[in-house]
């Protein structure tokens, strides 16, 4: 075994790996760049060296910057983790060179299955079924369209070199064809340096399953059986699980026969997945990730094997540890990714300080990056944390996940967690009748944003604020011009005659008014024409019982400035806190102003000064996050100034386009 290694990784994956290292008494070291010097994965793992800018083309990506380090931190080994370099077939020849091990394949196999039409090419020669269409990828617009006309819609455009959904772009109208190929190819260029697609047929309601393989180099290949990840959007999975469910034992066999197939004609050492896309009785071979992958840990709890364990015995020559005979499946587990991110605003990705994290004290595995202080930043994947649920039954798996993401409280951020249990709860997630679609046509449904006020959480919100204004206040707390700017007096119905407090949440708002607190530490909150009696006891760690009207509920509340953080058994509600003198005295002011929703890299501007533009019009596209965001105008007009251009980054809220209303 290795005496010490370099993660050559951030966040949470660097963290898990970390982990068992320290078990098995091997050394780490990790790296960072500019934007995580104080990231977890830092402090985690103690020694780590600085390896450049924010950006992951500065840092993460720079391979001589990472065998430098590792040749600093006297590391025997890299482990690439997931992401980033990890299916670089170039940094894995450049460790060797270096006189290192790359903790994966060999350069080699990397490359034959880093491309996917040339991972096609290996499944049809081990005799395993792939889905109709191109073999070569073309970099060339018109050749890729001509080959979709040929093959016929639906179809899917993919990035030959990408991987996690990067590049890829369900064709269903040949109308959106060209507009489809040129941002497919973009992101792909952007994503992994080679803007080459292939075309496939596009099964649409498949279901998505892998098989986890691992292989000596010596042409001994083993399977730990296989996993569901048909929960996606945007072809990135949400909620992974393993076994397959509803899946027959025949096709398993198969599948998983083909899987080991495939390692054996390539030799395989490491660990791997072999994805497949599931039609009925039906399945085709769609690639090979030839890395640890994100929903690893699913397999690990239903296998009792550590996977990470695996790869580092297997990488410093001792071989497969398990036989195959050895491996059985007992139970079942379910993983889900909690996203910084907005489902109800088109998955926007989420920036900013992580105010507050608590996650489940036990019952549940969290794998995560972050902590109270964290900050989560545009230039890497908006994944937060992993919650890893196992059980005897898949029904009961699912319940304590869903347990696990409803007491799961992530404050200063948006997060996907809400969706999330909207999905487990769903009756075709519930009795697995699924499919690789399912998200995209029930979004409505899973996530709809309404303007509606949640009237308790405001309630609750508003109790807290008073109390954090005046918390050693006696008898009448409104008679002080401290709290409102104005001696107060109660109304006949106890509450001030004017609001004291405006609150804003999820785009609609309240005006706050107060009665005085009872004996018992009852207060009455109006909430623009509603009234909640309202009584908060402190329950430790921010948690309080909250009882509003004949109501109980366990909450986790915090403030920061002038937001006030409600956590209660609907979500976590953000709610902006304005005294509401001062939100009376504050200007409104309607421009048409295009802003950056989020920190990012303008990819295109479509528009010049003096141009007309209308409303819907795309301005201008910005990447962040690994996403394409569209900037729309909100208004026609004319094109009066415009602030940006391609390849340039610009922060959150800046004006990068103004349109002078018609």
């Amino acid at each position: 075994m290795f005496k010490k290694i370099l993660i050559a990784n951030r966040g949470e994956i660097a963290c898990r790996i970390a982990r068992t290292c320290r078990r098995l008494g091997v050394e780490v070291a990790g790296v960072h760049s500019t934007a995580d010097a104080e990231a977890l994965h830092v402090k985690a793992i103690g020694e780590s060296y600085a390896i450049g800018g924010a950006a992951a083309s500065d840092s993460y990506l720079r391979i001589d910057a990472v065998i430098n380090a590792a040749k600093a931190a006297g590391a025997e080994a890299i482990h690439p983790g997931f992401g980033f370099l990890a299916e670089n077939a170039t940094f894995a020849r450049a460790v060797e060179a270096a006189g290192l091990v790359f903790i994966g394949p060999t350069p080699d196999v990397i490359e034959r299955l880093g491309d996917k039409a040339s991972a096609k090419r290996e499944a049809q020669a081990a005799d395993v079924p792939t889905v109709p269409g191109s073999q070569t990828p073309s970099e060339d617009a018109t050749t890729v369209a001509g080959i979709v006309r040929e093959l016929g819609l639906p179809a899917m455009l993919k990035a030959a070199a990408g991987g996690g959904g990067k590049g890829m772009r369900a064709i269903a109208r040949l109308e959106d064809l060209d507009g489809e190929i040129e941002a497919a190819m973009r992101e792909a260029k952007n994503s992994f340096g080679h803007a080459g697609l292939i075309v496939e047929k596009l099964i649409e309601h498949g279901r998505h399953i892998e098989v986890q393989i691992a292989g000596d180099g010596r042409g001994n290949v083993i399977h730990l059986f296989e996993r569901e990840c048909s929960l996606q959007r945007r072809h990135q999975k949400l909620i992974e699980e393993a076994p397959a469910a509803n899946l027959s034992a025949v096709l398993r066999e198969q599948m998983v026969a083909d899987a080991v197939r495939l390692g054996q004609r390539l030799n395989y050492r490491g660990v791997g997945t072999v994805e497949f896309i599931v039609s009925g009785d039906s399945y085709y071979f769609l690639e090979v990730n030839p890395r640890l992958q994100v929903e690893h840990p699913v397999t690990e709890m239903v296998t009792g094997i550590d996977i990470v364990e695996m790869m580092l015995r297997i990488a410093a020559g001792e071989g497969l540890p398990v036989a195959q005979g050895d491996i059985t499946c007992d139970g079942h587990a379910v993983e889900a990714r909690i996203c910084a991110e907005d489902p109800a605003n088109n998955f926007l990705p989420s920036t900013g300080n992580v105010v507050y994290v608590d996650f489940p004290a036990g019952g549940v595995r969290v794998e995560t990056g972050i902590e109270s202080g964290s900050t989560v930043t545009p230039y890497y994947d908006s994944m937060l944390a992993k919650l890893i649920a196992r059980s005897g039954t898949r029904n009961e798996a699912l319940d304590l996940l869903a347990r696990a993401i409803d007491e799961t409280s992530i404050f200063g951020v948006t997060t996907n967690q809400v969706f999330l249990k909207s999905l487990i709860d769903l009756p075709a997630t519930r009795d697995a009748t699924f499919h690789t679609r399912l998200i995209d046509e029930q979004i409505n449904q899973l996530a709809g944003k309404t303007a509606r006020l949640d009237i308790d959480a405001l309630a609750i919100g508003a109790y807290f604020w008073m109390t954090q204004q005046r918390p050693a206040v006696t008898g009448n707390p409104w008679q002080s011009r401290d709290t409102t700017g104005w001696l107060m007096a109660t109304g006949g119905s106890g509450l001030s005659p004017i609001p004291i407090l405006h609150l804003e949440a999820d785009g609609a708002s309240a005006e706050i008014r107060f009665a005085p607190w009872q004996a018992d530490g009852t207060m009455i909150v109006g909430i623009n024409d509603d009234q909640r009696s309202v009584r908060l006891t402190p329950a430790g760690n921010d948690r309080f019982i909250a009882v509003v009207g004949a109501r109980r509920d366990q909450v986790r509340i915090r403030q920061m400035d002038q937001t006030v953080f409600v956590h209660d058994g609907r979500g976590v509600h953000t709610l902006t806190a304005i005294p509401y003198l001062s939100y009376i005295s504050a200007t409104a002011e309607t421009s048409g102003d295009l802003r950056a929703p989020m920190t990012g890299m303008i990819l295109k501007v479509n528009v010049a000064i003096g141009d007309r533009i209308k409303a819907g019009d795309v301005a201008a596209i910005l990447e962040s996050m690994k996403m394409e965001l569209r900037i729309c105008s909100e208004t026609d007009g004319i094109v009066a100034e415009v602030n940006c251009r391609a390849g340039e980054t610009v922060e959150r809220n800046a004006v990068i386009v103004v349109v002078k209303p018609d």
